[in-house]
């Protein structure tokens, strides 16, 4: 479902209303990948208000409508943001909520894929059910250490306040130098980051000429120029499912220091001072 940037590009209880009548799954994601923007509470209240509502609506032999709720970057919030799930706001979804967790993102473990699962026990039996004869998974040994080290909250807690720290330096330094570059007139734009490891970047390049005569006609073609001429990647919205004519973009910070997004920066300006 298309979302838009003056609401964060997250979903609203307006745009979802529509698409409800005979869905049986709604998937929200919070912190959202690709944009690093959340749900705040007042608009997580509502959707679970609408799924209240539709649930309420249906007959006993319709099947229910679920949430699916993906918060694997949860403890990832920056500054005043706080994150809000749907169960602690919303009891009475208890039954329809399952959640979606796990360790890859939050402590940077993208090699050790322990996820899990939790919910309604309907649900949940289904999918125990479903995994085990898919024949792959997180190795026993990486399931038991994540189990062994999640209960540790010191370690836990001192560990996530390092990263987030440079998370939220990296994030605050590439959304206040597209800024800044937006201030002296330069066709970018950023939203503030709240949370994950993405800034959601607009370089509006759509319709300019390289120095080589190339049209940029495409959010792709631009993301190639940026790569080329600026030695920086970026992630096209178009990726996600957005049109190719809207110009924003995912920066990820995972892998990035705050030194390196500033270095990337006077890139950037001269890589767009070349566009005609």
């Amino acid at each position: 479902m298309p979302t838009q940037p003056e609401h964060d590009f997250m979903p609203t209880a307006a745009e979802l209303a529509p698409q409800l009548k005979g869905a049986t799954l709604l998937a929200l994601c919070s912190p959202l990948n690709p944009t690093g923007t959340v749900f705040t509470k007042e608009v997580l209240e509502e959707i679970c208000d609408l799924v209240l509502a539709e649930n309420q609506r249906r007959g006993p032999d319709e099947k229910p409508l679920y949430i699916l709720y993906d918060q694997i970057y949860w403890l990832l919030t920056f500054g005043q943001t706080q994150h809000f799930d749907p169960v602690s706001l919303r009891p009475a979804l208890r039954d329809y909520v399952v959640y979606i967790d796990g360790i890859s993102k939050c402590f940077a473990a993208t090699g050790v894929r322990v996820g899990y699962s939790f919910g309604p026990k309907l649900i949940i039996e289904k999918m125990k059910s479903l995994l085990g004869h898919i024949g792959a998974w997180a190795p026993k040994a990486e399931q038991v250490a994540t189990a062994a080290f999640l209960p540790e909250t010191a370690a836990v807690d001192s560990y996530l306040a390092e990263l987030k720290g440079g998370l939220q330096a990296s994030l605050e330094a590439g959304y206040h130098g597209l800024k800044a570059l937006r201030a002296q007139g330069y066709p970018v734009d950023a939203i503030a980051p709240a949370g994950a490891i993405y800034l959601t970047a607009k370089v509006d390049a759509l319709g300019r000429t390289t120095a080589t005569g190339e049209v940029l006609a495409t959010t792709k073609e631009i993301t190639s120029y940026l790569l080329t001429e600026a030695q920086l990647a970026v992630v096209p919205f178009s990726a996600f499912g957005a049109d190719a004519s809207e110009p924003w973009f995912r920066l990820s910070v995972g892998a990035e220091s705050q030194d390196s997004i500033q270095a990337a920066l006077p890139r950037l300006q001269a890589a767009l001072d070349k566009l005609k």
